[in-house]
C-alpha cells in the first residue's frame, strides 16, 4: 500500500511552536522586542487580557509568526509586512483596545449599545410571483 511521506511525519517531528502560549509570546518576545513610548500616540494595558480585541488581534500576531519563522529566509520580513505593521498601529494606536487605559490602570473599555432587532426586520420581503395586472 502506497502512503503519502506526509502520512508518515509523526506529531513529534512536525514543527512544535516556539512558544507555547500567547502569554509565553508575549512576555519573552512581543513586549521586550516591540517597544514604545506610552501615552499620547501609543497606548498598552498591563491588564492586556481583559481586552476582547487585543486576545484576537495578538493571538492572530502570534500565530502568524510562530508559522512565518519557519518560512526561511524571507519570512520574518513578510511577517512584518503582512501582520505587524498593519495591527500594532490599531492594536497600541490612541483609539484601539487600550484607548482608556495607561500602562499603570485598566479601565473598562466601553461596549456600544444594542437594539434588539425587530421580529421579520431581516426577513426578506416575499417576492411578487404574480403576472402582474
Amino acid at each position: 500500500m502506497h502512503t503519502n511521506q506526509h502520512d508518515d511525519v509523526s506529531n513529534d517531528e512536525r514543527p512544535q511552536p516556539l512558544y507555547p502560549t500567547l502569554d509565553a509570546w508575549l512576555t519573552h518576545h512581543f513586549i521586550p522586542m516591540y517597544r514604545r513610548t506610552l501615552g499620547g500616540e501609543y497606548r498598552w494595558c498591563a491588564q492586556w487580557w481583559k481586552h476582547a480585541e487585543a486576545i484576537s488581534r495578538l493571538t492572530a500576531l502570534w500565530y502568524s509568526w510562530e508559522a512565518m519563522r519557519l518560512q526561511g529566509a524571507t519570512g520574518i520580513s513578510l511577517w512584518y509586512r503582512d501582520h505587524l505593521d498593519h495591527q500594532l498601529p490599531i492594536l497600541l494606536g490612541a483609539r484601539g483596545p487600550f484607548y482608556q487605559c495607561t500602562e499603570t490602570e485598566h479601565l473598562e473599555p466601553h461596549q456600544a449599545k444594542l437594539t434588539p432587532v425587530p421580529p421579520g426586520w431581516l426577513t426578506p420581503a416575499p417576492t411578487d410571483t404574480g403576472g402582474g395586472s
